[in-house]
């Protein structure tokens, strides 16, 4: 059977390198994202690969996106943005609740939409994977807005799991330090290769549903996140 996954965020960066890898792991792959232009350089031709120009902060943009679905197998909940580097005094509330809508209220809109698809089609069941990041457990100076959507992804991964057990629904979270992409183009910190967050994802979306990584985390080895000094 055509195994079927949505990759949101699939413009760029992490989501682009996910739904590469898992076009050429086999997979049908429909491509959300805001720019339908970044999206079709994602897809490259490949005709697995359907684009789907989507807010994920947009209810009525995400009942469109899995309205156009007859099944789904696999929701890497990815879109995300990190939204201005400000002290927390000065960021302008406009600012939080555009990186709220989009980080957390995104992710709930899509995964609450691959719940019920997923628990209505036959063979029942899928996985969810969502992107957590290293802010997920540590915070970045003059970042809180990110780092806030962050955490609760990871208590949205936790609740979905739960929800999700008796309904063949696995749901686990991935947590990436500096992936090298244009997001983290700025950073001196050291970087890994995008290609190996891809590969772990890959990884993670090959289990039976029987089996689930609950988190994973992966980063470059210099990276300073265990300690420092």
């Amino acid at each position: 059977m055509e195994r079927v996954a949505l990759v949101t965020g699939a413009g760029s960066g992490i989501g682009r390198a996910v739904a590469r890898g898992l076009l050429d792991d086999g997979w049908r792959v429909v491509l959300a994202g805001r720019r339908r232009e970044a999206l079709e350089e994602t897809a490259g031709g490949d005709a697995a690969a359907t684009v789907a120009p989507t807010d994920v902060a947009e209810p009525a943009q995400v009942a469109a996106l899995f309205d156009r679905l007859e099944r789904l197998d696999l929701l890497f909940n990815n879109a995300g943005l990190f939204g201005p580097a400000t002290p927390v005094d000065e960021l302008e509330v406009g600012a939080w609740q555009h990186v709220v809508d989009v980080n957390l209220t995104g992710s709930f809109l899509c995964a609450q939409a691959a719940f019920r698809l997923m628990k209505a089609q036959d063979p029942r069941g899928g996985r969810i994977i969502n992107n957590g990041s290293l802010s997920a457990h540590v915070p970045r100076p003059n970042a809180i807005a990110y780092t806030a959507t962050k955490h609760a992804i990871t208590g949205l991964t936790k609740a979905l799991a739960l929800e999700g057990r008796d309904l063949d629904i696995a749901c686990g979270q991935i947590d990436v330090g500096n992936a090298a992409t244009d997001m983290t183009a700025a950073m001196t910190e050291p970087k890994m290769d995008v290609a190996h967050t891809a590969e772990a994802v890959a990884w993670m979306a090959s289990l039976p549903l029987s089996a689930n990584v609950q988190f994973l985390t992966i980063l470059a080895t210099q990276m300073p996140f265990v300690g420092r000094g």
